[in-house]
């Protein structure tokens, strides 16, 4: 069926799916606000539209990096990611080289052992050759660099009417280089490169070793690089110095989520991959602990992502729940700002450091151009005080949840319908601010695109459950009249949304209503939104649970986006018909919440056999939404992030939402309600989880119709009660 296009501008901040490197099986190395994408040697190549490169502050510090040997690339043996994200580990050999004097270096007779990590604004890089075989070999070791200092929207694929001025090369002390450039905001980025031991010679952007290396004998290379803004001053340690540290920094991560062992290594293989790339993404800031988005693309502050990461990982870790809290409320928006899409009350969608954002070519140096941050900012409050009894944390950000709950009812709500909408203020700001926010996201049946304002049907639920939990917090503050008008608030809402937004020939709820009250007809999982945060009526939930794992809708891997009956549906979409896991695991927590537990479990199923294909167990931001095929990995995005918090995060939700487990530290119990386990899992031990200031540790056992729950230890004043 042809569909009637809706002139839109071309999405300007989408990721160009041209600049793929899903078939150069890159390595991700990432640490705060510094990250690289290299390939499997261990080099940065300019390829795949040139998406390589070490990044620091949203700036490419390193565009090309190039080890040779006698100038031949070495021979790929192995490389990984280690297992807790801290190193890229490579092993090289060299190939068939020719001499001068017509004698050969024979491949395979030299061992190089490449590792590398990154610190903040500094990478660390160690080579050893070793010479396994009997005759002494004279090798040429040449390191090619280059910087250009592109801004990440540049690297996207955003087209730039003018750049700075790159500087020339400084060499010092025949050991050192700098790469650095002046850009449009005056502000000096600057690469600086060490070397140890001393070069033979540097030839421009070549650095050059000629060695000897004897029988059996060994030869170490140590490269830092340090990334430098303006004057700033970085600390540079030793390598082993700083790769202690890195370990440090790791063990004390380990200790501040709970432990998960199962009886089945696969399923431990995804929950410990997940569990440290979430630590590497856990930046420190002023107010705690913050989950950066995910990379190479969303290496900084995403509101929405944050809270949803902290949603997921409560349960295990209420810590990171408190940063972003504490982050979001002191950057909650004071004012109104037309290019920032921002109102007072409203909270952050993204936080953008780099050039371009300096310079106002973006809006994202500061941008608040989200509907759903708010309400679900709002919604992990509620749920991170039943989490912790932290009554210091929400006392102290106590007014910026009265002034995000003015937000909802004066600017969320534009047109006083009772529902929340947004509209774009500026053609440079995001057309679609929801989470599927690409511009194409939100259709009609025909495929014509909605018109803003639009009212999105998840929002509602964040909305409706926002004032629920924000009741509760009233209450505990002793405001009982806010208490009260919240509940009658959110009650009335839910009548509304349910007579508004239920479809009964679609069997679930409609997308969103356009500028126009008119209903998006289409199945999306937005709907299994509404499931999560309880807005749905008891007897529309199992209609909406059985369209979401319909054939169209649900692709054995996870739940797609759009079903593939829609006119937009396309399985390689960003938002129409892809699978994301977060939003998978979302939508499984809101079938567990009303009692679909079997379902829940068929989800569970789908992610995990996803997991053991993908690889390293690192569960990428979303996938292409092709039905399963036997024997075969679910079909790559080609620019997903991965890691991403809010996708690796996802199993923490899916096993919760399996054991319905609920933390009430109010009360001091630990709930579970009608639990169950995958059949891949016989039992699961969780230990080092924090109620209070103790830890519990219990056991899990599936039998055939039943778990088992034996506790090993609990704080003497907490009850554990089983709901079967």
């Amino acid at each position: 069926m042809k569909h009637k296009e809706t002139f839109i501008k071309d999405d300007q901040y989408y990721i160009l799916a041209s600049s793929s490197y899903t078939d150069d099986r890159v390595r991700v190395l990432n640490y705060g606000n510094t990250f690289g994408v290299f390939d499997r040697w261990g080099d940065i190549k300019r390829i795949s539209k040139q998406l390589q490169g070490i990044y620091h502050e949203g700036t490419r510090f390193v565009s090309d990096l190039e080890f040779r040997v006698n100038d031949h690339r070495p021979v790929l043996l192995s490389s990984t990611v280690k297992y807790e994200n801290e190193s890229q580990s490579v092993d090289l050999t060299n190939p068939d080289i020719a001499l001068s004097d017509g004698s050969r270096i024979l491949k395979g007779s030299i061992h190089i052992g490449r590792n590398k990590f990154l610190k903040e604004g500094v990478s660390y890089e160690v080579f050893h050759f070793q010479n396994f075989n009997q005759k002494s070999y004279d090798l040429k070791l040449s390191f090619a660099f280059d910087a250009d200092f592109r801004d990440i929207f540049e690297v996207r694929g955003i087209a730039r009417k003018e750049r700075g001025l790159l500087l020339p090369l400084e060499i010092f002390n025949e050991s050192d280089l700098k790469l650095s450039y002046t850009g449009l905001d005056h502000l000096t980025r600057a690469t600086n490169i060490h070397f140890s031991p001393k070069p033979e010679r540097i030839d421009h952007k070549e650095v050059i070793y000629n060695v000897t290396l004897a029988p059996q004998k060994s030869l170490f290379i140590y490269i830092t690089m340090v990334f430098q803004l303006g004057e700033q001053k970085i600390e540079v340690v030793p390598y082993q110095e700083a790769y202690e540290s890195i370990m440090s920094d790791l063990s004390w991560g380990k200790e501040q989520i709970a432990h998960i062992y199962s009886s089945n290594e696969q399923f431990n293989d995804w929950i410990n991959r997940s569990k440290f790339d979430l630590l590497s993404l856990l930046t420190s800031t002023p107010y705690g602990k913050y989950p950066y988005a995910g990379v190479p693309w969303y290496n900084t502050v995403f509101g929405r992502d944050g809270i949803i990461t902290a949603l997921e990982t409560l349960w295990i870790d209420p810590e990171i729940a408190r940063g972003v809290l504490r982050f979001l409320a002191y950057n909650q928006s004071e004012k109104e700002n037309s290019f920032q899409d921002a109102e007072p009350g409203k909270i952050l969608h993204e936080l953008r450091s780099g050039e371009m954002a300096e310079m106002g070519e973006i809006p994202f140096k500061r941008y608040y151009g989200t509907v759903d941050a708010t309400p679900l900012f709002l919604v992990l409050a509620g749920k991170y005080f039943r989490r912790t009894a932290d009554e210091e944390t929400i006392t102290e950000i106590w007014p910026q949840i009265l002034n995000a709950l003015k937000w909802i009812d004066t600017f969320g709500d534009l047109d006083k319908d009772g529902f929340v909408e947004y509209q774009h203020k500026e053609e440079s700001g995001l057309t679609n601010q929801g989470w599927k926010d690409s511009h194409d996201s939100v259709s009609h049946k025909n495929g014509d695109l909605a018109e803003d304002p639009i009212a999105l049907c998840e929002v509602q639920g964040y909305v409706y459950e926002a004032k629920m939990e924000v009741a509760f917090l009233a209450h505990k503050m002793e405001d009982a009249a806010l208490s009260d008008r919240l509940i009658q608030e959110a009650q009335l809402l839910k009548k509304k949304f349910n007579e508004k937004f239920w479809d009964e020939e679609l069997g679930s709820i409609v997308l969103a209503l356009d500028k126009n009250k008119k209903p998006c007809r289409v199945k999306s999982t937005n709907a299994g939104h509404c499931l999560f945060s309880g807005i749905v009526d008891e007897d529309k939930a199992g209609r909406i649970v059985e369209s979401l794992l319909s054939s169209e809708m649900y692709s054995g891997w996870g739940i797609r986006t759009l079903a593939m009956d829609e006119s937009r549906y396309n399985p390689m979409s960003y938002h129409n018909g892809s699978v994301w896991p977060h939003d998978t695991a979302m939508v499984a927590f809101g079938m567990s919440r009303y009692g679909f537990k079997q379902e829940t479990l068929k989800i569970m199923d789908g992610l995990f056999n996803a997991a053991i294909f993908i690889d390293l167990f690192r569960m990428p931001e979303l996938f292409c939404g092709f039905s399963a095929r036997r024997g075969e990995a679910p079909t790559a995005y080609p620019v997903a992030c991965s890691p991403q918090a809010w996708s690796v995060a996802a199993v923490f939700f899916l096993l919760q939402a399996c054991l319905q487990i609920e933390i009430d530290a109010i009360s001091k119990k630990v709930r579970f309600s009608r639990p169950v386990l995958p059949n891949f899992v016989n039992s699961v031990r969780i230990s080092n989880l924090m109620l209070g200031k103790e830890k519990m540790e219990l056991e899990l056992f599936r039998f055939n119709s039943d778990v088992g729950v034996n506790v090993l230890k609990k704080p003497e004043d907490w009850n554990i009660n089983i709901i079967k």
